[in-house]
């Protein structure tokens, strides 16, 4: 039987509004990886609980390209195994679009291997091995999927170096994990102390997990260092403080960042006050859009302190770079994606840095060293180590750019 003219457009109109509206509404998926567990689970947590935050506040404005953002999130523990099976999850199951995080850098240089063989971006937003965003360069590939908004280690490197020798210390000891964070770091910092005409006086490695610094701390001592530079994480760095505590033996320690970990304050106690690291960023609520996006996290997570501030603005972010790439790019391929990145046409106001083209073809790290303060523990919380920079807190630090 045929239905009338009438009829079969009203059936038309009503099949249309019924399928139409569902795929609008498909949301656009994004992974979310890092250490949600074990040692390094503060940054990894922080890092997540930021980038929760910024979906919740695009979402709330409608998303983008008229579609709500879907996190996918993963725990990959800190263990490079892990996080390879969890990027190809998330690329072969998941379908994402794009992926966030990676806190450890053993871990990037596993897993982001799979969304480069996939053409699907992939913001680096805690891991600072400097090697990350090198690993894809031309000319062996013609288009790098790695991007970063943490402060790479040969960064971190030459702040810690050239604070040593500011202060006029002469006899650096330098202790380092055993895991490729730390190892990369450390040979970071002899290069470039080696390119300063400084030989270190000793250098040391430790293990994850090592409770009992004192043969290193010993070895350091008898050498007669009067400062010691230290790569690795919360948990670790917080026993050196400790076993230089038992010691009895006090100089200076500047570390790499994750001395602004929560666990690294809870394990140090009063022996980590005085500690100073690299930060991209201080719980410090002199500019506007640091102070909303704090008191949002505060009340969010009802605490009255990130864990680990860095990798929560970081996470937090580069939710509103991809974002913005998403929406220049009109479209959730991976190709479009990437090359919008590259090539951002509207500035990203974040609470790291406002970024006004972040990116570029050959320059995936959004953030340079004059970016990046000196932070220091103090009674349980991270402050502005330099009198200066904490009066200039309101001031928002801008990425150098390059010379032609």
């Amino acid at each position: 039987m045929r239905l009338p003219f009438t009829a079969l457009a009203a059936a038309l109109v009503c099949a249309t509004a019924l399928a139409g509206p569902a795929r609008a509404a498909d949301p656009i998926k994004i992974g979310v990886s890092g250490p949600f567990t074990g040692g390094s689970s503060s940054m990894g947590v922080s890092m997540r609980d930021g980038v929760r935050l910024a979906v919740q506040e695009i979402n709330q404005k409608g998303g983008v390209l008229g579609r709500q953002l879907q996190i996918v999130e993963r725990d990959d523990e800190a263990k490079n195994e892990v996080g390879a099976q969890v990027a190809q999850e998330l690329i072969n199951k998941e379908k994402v679009v794009a992926t966030l995080g990676f806190i450890n850098t053993g871990v990037a240089l596993a897993a982001q291997r799979f969304y480069q063989e996939a053409e699907i971006p992939v913001i680096n937003n805690v891991a600072t091995g400097t090697v990350i965003t090198n690993q894809f360069n031309p000319p062996d590939y013609d288009d790098n999927y790695v991007f970063r908004t943490s402060a790479y280690d040969v960064l971190q490197a030459g702040m810690m170096a050239d604070e040593a020798i500011a202060r006029g210390f002469k006899k650096i000891a330098i202790l380092a994990d055993s895991t490729n964070y730390g190892q990369l770091g450390r040979e970071d910092l002899e290069k470039y102390l080696k390119a300063k005409g400084v030989t270190p006086v000793v250098v040391e490695k430790f293990n994850i997990k090592d409770v009992d610094m004192t043969p290193q701390l010993l070895k350091a001592q008898a050498a007669g260092a009067d400062v010691i530079l230290a790569y690795g994480i919360g948990p670790e760095l917080g026993q050196v403080a400790n076993g230089m505590a038992k010691l009895g033996w006090k100089v200076p320690m500047i570390t790499s960042w994750p001395s602004s970990m929560q666990s690294f304050i809870d394990i140090a106690g009063p022996n980590g006050n005085g500690v100073t690291m690299p930060q991209t960023f201080i719980e410090d609520k002199t500019l506007p859009r640091r102070k909303a996006f704090l008191e949002s996290y505060y009340a969010t997570y009802k605490v009255s302190k990130i864990p680990t501030p860095v990798a929560g603005a970081q996470g937090y972010d580069s939710v509103f770079l991809l974002a913005a790439a998403i929406k220049q790019a009109g479209s959730t391929e991976g190709p479009k994606i990437r090359a919008a990145l590259e090539d951002l046409k509207e500035k990203v106001e974040g609470v790291v840095t406002t970024y006004d083209k972040p990116f570029t073809k050959t320059d995936h790290n959004a953030i340079t060293r004059n970016m990046v303060v000196f932070g220091k523990v103090q009674d349980g919380r991270i402050v502005y180590a330099k009198e200066e920079d904490a009066k200039n807190a309101g001031v928002v630090r801008l990425k150098e750019k390059a010379s032609n």
